[in-house]
């Protein structure tokens, strides 16, 4: 029970002290709302190309921003096995706001670093889900340092390097069925 509450301490900390900051970061995208469906084009069916994101409310200390988008339901809603990851930044600069629809490794804002996803490939995989309504989380984090180069990271390597430097989170939730 200590270990439990000492995680879940740690897990709700950074979100706490955002709070106390009195700072909301959000993250949103005009290609779709919060829990609303991804249009085609950015997924395997059309041209999978990544969504426009926009950001705000970050911590006056943040250093750079990573972000994660990941599916937690594949490979069955279901009946889920494992969370795939689908896209991987990191070091994006502390004054960047958003990422262009489409954005490609050349536009990326300068010292941006991309991770593995689980195509083992970094770059944007739009969804693809095999069976049923899938969510696709786009989790962004306020960091208080930048990362020092870690390769290509994968998503696991990345969290552990992000362990104790994370002052805010926000997410956004899209959805898609074939």
């Amino acid at each position: 029970m200590k270990r439990f509450c000492g995680g879940l301490i740690l897990a709700v900390l950074p979100i706490l002290l955002a709070l106390a900051e009195g700072t909301t970061m959000k993250i949103s995208s005009s290609a779709f709302a919060h829990e609303g469906a991804i249009p085609a084009v950015h997924t395997c069916d059309g041209g999978d190309r990544s969504p426009a994101l926009q950001w705000s409310g970050a911590p006056a200390n943040t250093r750079s921003f990573t972000l994660i988008v990941d599916d937690p339901d594949a490979p069955d809603p279901a009946a889920p096995k494992m969370t795939w990851v689908h896209w991987v930044l990191y070091n994006l600069p502390a004054d960047a706001s958003s990422l262009k629809e489409g954005v490609t490794q050349s536009d990326l804002p300068r010292g941006t670093l991309e991770g593995k996803n689980d195509w083992k490939r970094t770059g944007y995989g739009g969804p693809c889900p095999p069976i049923g309504r899938h969510r696709y989380f786009h989790k962004l984090y306020a960091l208080d340092a930048e990362l020092p180069d870690l390769g290509a990271p994968t998503k696991a390597q990345l969290l552990n390097a992000m362990r104790g430097h994370v002052l805010a989170e926000a997410v956004l939730i899209g959805t898609y069925k074939h």
